[in-house]
């Protein structure tokens, strides 16, 4: 891979830093970086499960930023790995390794998307903050890593009414990731299983919700009628 992703001005470079940054603070996962057209999508996924019969819904966190035209690719890496090259102030260095998370996997559609009713920066900010309040009080003392999945898991993937059924961990996403700042009616789009939230400072993926329980039997073979 290359040692450094080249961006279209400092500003752009110094704001994938942060994103990075907050990013590194809530996954192990690292972060996707897909540049093409002078554009730089970055991907985190503060909520994703781990393995089966997880609950944690998947949550991704997107923000693109202006790229050099010439850069051309997709990647995940670690996101505190990232950091400002000393050279160039509109170049980031890369780490040496790359990762595979699972939700890498996953793809949004590119088009598609129909317009639904949108939702309030403060809705989310309120619900996030309340939902981390719920998570600190829930886990208790000392707990091991999986009873903290399991409370996080429990409090992040409850469908919330006010926001439009979709989990709360939505919410916590465009906390978390610095997407929410002032004032604004975060737009909100759907395409199949998918939901996207956009606000001014990035966009937040979801999809589900996921269908539970058993489906009926069928009868196969042969009538016996």
């Amino acid at each position: 891979m290359s040692s450094r992703l080249l961006f279209a001005d400092p500003h752009s470079a110094a704001d994938a830093i942060t994103f990075a940054g907050r990013a590194a603070r809530f996954t192990v996962e690292g972060v996707r970086l897909q540049a093409s057209g002078g554009i730089m999508a970055m991907t985190a996924a503060p909520l994703a499960p781990r393995g089966l019969g997880d609950p944690t819904p998947t949550v991704l966190a997107l923000r693109t930023l202006a790229a050099d035209p010439e850069l051309v690719c997709d990647l995940v890496v670690e996101a505190s790995a990232l950091s400002a090259a000393p050279d160039d102030a509109r170049a980031v260095l890369l780490p040496d390794t790359a990762l595979s998370p699972a939700w890498a996997g996953i793809a949004p559609p590119r088009s598609g998307w129909e317009a639904q009713p949108g939702i309030e920066a403060s809705t989310l900010a309120t619900k996030a903050q309340a939902g981390i309040a719920r998570v600190a009080d829930a886990v208790p003392t000392d707990a091991g890593e999986d009873v903290v999945r399991a409370v996080r898991a429990t409090v992040w993937g409850a469908p919330d009414e006010e926001l439009g059924g979709r989990p709360l961990g939505v919410a916590f996403a465009a906390l978390s990731l610095g997407f929410i700042s002032g004032a604004e009616t975060a737009r909100v789009f759907t395409a199949g299983p998918w939901t996207r939230i956009s606000l001014a400072r990035g966009h937040v993926l979801v999809r589900g919700p996921l269908v539970t329980g058993l489906t009926p039997v069928r009868r196969t073979g042969p009538s016996r009628d």
